[in-house]
């Protein structure tokens, strides 16, 4: 046996492997990821390395190869337990263990830069953090309500009697989620322990980072995609000194090299976000799952709208739930939903509803603040009909077709086609076609129905640079704006009490994204947008537009019924054989050459046909993505849907294998990514 080994471990050498000889006395106890002592250069230096893999034929002149010498001894370092990560990442989503190692292993090249924003924010808040915590040492410190106590306790309980677990935090929006992380957290960081806090999206990194600051002080650090690699090297030297004990971030903040970590945090666990849409196509709850396996450490999920397949699990029993059924400030909103259909009946064809508008006119006479979101997520060209709220759909998967070039309408499962209409099959009217209007659309005709308002627009426009979304929310917060018009961004865990009126424009549009999921994300979307109402003394209200008000993921969003919603949904599932019911799996091919490209995926369909001997798997398409050509580049999907995960992780196996000996994927790219995916 050879072991593939690398002596370096930043980034810049990542792609050095030297291969040793595996002595006899060590065959069978080494693993993928353990530390090893080899002998290294001209002069037989001993060098720790880390295996990165295995073989049972060496790539070199055998006679040449050195022998490992001994394995490391002691406990596996961070480096060690990262690369076994990196290793399992590999096996599970597919790609090379380069790009899992790059992805896991930390920046460790410094890079000048100047203090960024976001450091200099936390300096601010030293003198405010050190102020807080006297406060509390004075009695100020927030009281748990019953409900949180519980959670709080529970936790507390087992993690001080050794028990690492997954728990969802499952509670209503405002229910104080927050306050029970902090005290989970505690329990930990009191241990000499580390914790890792993932929040899902820039937007919310400065508010929730705040709330950590005042309870941790200057323990706290933070990582998110827009520092500079010198910036992030420095957060993670100050790791690497133990000054952090407390780590928040998006997915990348998962990898944080923490040497003792107790607790991993997931707030909105259900976030599309999580889901990397690099090679590999990670799910970083998942990750986080496996890394709290090899740490000793425990996770805890927080929704108030958790994942299907999150809830699925709590009621299969291998995730611990922990509930919340009351908000802790304030009630929840009273909502009401507007049919657009009667609307537009009525002869009212604006894309303000007559109840919105006259909701906004009387919280801004009021000098109260409104929140209104415009629902593009996972919008990929669906036609409906504004009158009567027909949607073409796929008649073998369920999902909404996409219109593309020709009048076709596409479905991005199977690669069915037919012909757009101009006239509504369903009602005969003219109304029918897609959804034109955007962000900044919606602003102008803000402007002109109230031009005395402050409004303030929140998109990825809006947003460009380090300050972005800072700056709008500051001004927000303070005050400063009557209205806050945006997009996904800004309905996820943002707390004003001064936001009494949330309205929700287009509230459907994600609901017919071409992809199974769009009911799940509605209502996810409908909820986290409804739980920004009534945060403070006044109770809040919300309107939803509609086209659609039937559909359960509307009605059911309306109500805040969770539940209700997971059992429809789950029928649904089982009903079309998807996740979690089933596991699914896409195969994203790409290249240059369209001709050459479609060959390649009818080949490998064939392939993994003949390669499911057990006839355990379905195998559909290949069928064109959402976005079939980017930067000249054309692309194909095959979808493989089965029962037993691991089985088709075999079949991805022998497909990378099929593909790296067959030269005709020489101009080809491949990528697997299972489910949770994201859509193309």
């Amino acid at each position: 046996m050879y072991a593939d080994i690398i002596i370096d471990i930043t980034h810049e050498k990542l792609d050095r492997i030297f291969q040793y000889s595996i002595p006899s006395h060590l065959e069978g106890m080494l693993e993928i990821g353990m530390e090893v002592v080899v002998p290294f250069g001209r002069g037989n230096h001993p060098k720790n390395g880390y295996i990165i893999g295995f073989s049972r034929e060496p790539s070199y002149d055998r006679t040449k190869l050195k022998a490992i010498q001994k394995a490391a001894p002691g406990r596996m370092s961070i480096e060690a337990r990262l690369i076994s990560l990196a290793a399992w990442i590999k096996e599970e989503y597919g790609g090379t263990m380069i790009q899992a190692l790059k992805t896991v292993l930390p920046v460790k090249k410094e890079t000048r830069s100047r203090t960024s924003s976001l450091e200099q924010f936390f300096l601010e808040q030293k003198e405010a953090a050190r102020q807080k915590q006297e406060y509390e040492r004075q009695g100020g410190r927030p009281v748990l309500n019953k409900e949180q106590q519980e959670a709080a306790d529970l936790f507390r309980e087992e993690f001080c009697k050794g028990v690492r677990d997954t728990y969802l935090l499952y509670g209503v929006t405002g229910s104080g989620k927050t306050e029970v992380y902090l005290s989970m957290m505690e329990t930990v960081v009191s241990q000499g322990k580390q914790v890792i806090v993932m929040i899902p999206e820039i937007a919310l990194t400065y508010q929730t980072a705040l709330r950590f600051c005042e309870r941790f002080g200057d323990r706290v650090a933070i990582l998110h995609s827009r520092m500079s690699p010198g910036e992030r090297y420095h957060q993670m030297e100050r790791v690497k000194q133990g000054e952090i004990q407390v780590m928040i971030g998006p997915r990348s903040a998962l990898f944080t090299p923490f040497s003792d970590l107790g607790l991993i945090v997931m707030d909105e666990e259900h976030e599309g976000t999580y889901k990397s849409e690099q090679v590999p196509r990670y799910h970083a709850r998942e990750v986080a799952r496996k890394r709290g396996e090899l740490e000793g450490a425990s996770i805890v999920l927080g929704s108030a709208t958790p994942s299907v397949e999150t809830f699925f699990q709590c009621e299969e029993g291998t995730i611990r739930k922990l509930t919340l059924q009351n908000r802790a400030e304030g009630r929840l909103p009273s909502v009401r939903t507007v049919d657009m259909r009667e609307e537009l009946r009525e002869g009212h064809t604006g894309i303000f509803s007559r109840l919105l508008l006259e909701g906004i006119r009387t919280r801004l006479e009021k000098k109260e603040q409104v929140m209104l979101f415009l629902n593009r997520r996972g919008y990929a060209g669906f036609v409906s009909c504004r009158s009567c709220g027909y949607v073409a759909m796929c008649r073998h998967c369920d999902v909404a077709l996409s219109e593309h070039r020709g009048k076709k309408l596409v479905c991005h499962y199977c690669g069915y086609e037919e012909n757009r209409t101009n006239i509504c099959p369903k009602c005969g009217s003219p109304y029918i076609g897609g959804f034109k209007a955007g962000t900044q659309k919606v602003e102008e005709l803000l402007h002109k129905e109230f031009p005395e308002a402050r409004v303030l627009r929140m998109d990825m426009d809006s947003t460009k640079g380090k300050e972005g979304h800072r700056r709008i929310l500051e001004t927000f917060g303070a005050g400063e704006a009557d209205i806050l018009l945006g997009t996904q961004m800004i309905v996820k865990g943002h707390d004003y009490s001064g936001v009494t009126l949330v309205g929700v424009l287009a509230a459907d549009l994600s609901l017919y994204a071409d992809d199974y999921l769009a009911a799940e994300r509605t209502f996810q979307l409908l909820v986290q947008a409804a739980g920004r109402a009534g945060r403070g003394e006044k109770r809040g209200e919300v309107i939803i537009q509609t086209y659609n008000p039937e559909h359960y993921s509307i009605q059911l969003a309306a109500t805040q019924q969770y539940e209700a919603f997971y059992q429809k949904e789950l029928y649904y599932r089982e009903m079309m054989e998807y996740p979690p019911i089933s596991h699914l799996a896409a195969v994203i091919l790409s290249g240059k050459d369209k001709e050459r490209l479609q060959t390649a995926a009818v080949y490998l369909k064939k392939f993994m046909e003949k390669a499911d001997r057990k006839q355990e798997m379905r195998v559909i398409g290949p069928a064109v993505p959402a976005v079939e050509k980017v930067s000249d580049i054309y692309r194909k999907v095959i979808y493989l849907k089965g029962k037993d995960r691991k089985y088709m992780a075999r079949i991805k196996d022998l497909t990378e294998a099929y593909i790296e000996i067959n030269r005709g994927f020489s101009e080809v790219k491949v990528q697997f990514d299972f489910h949770p995916m994201n859509f193309l």
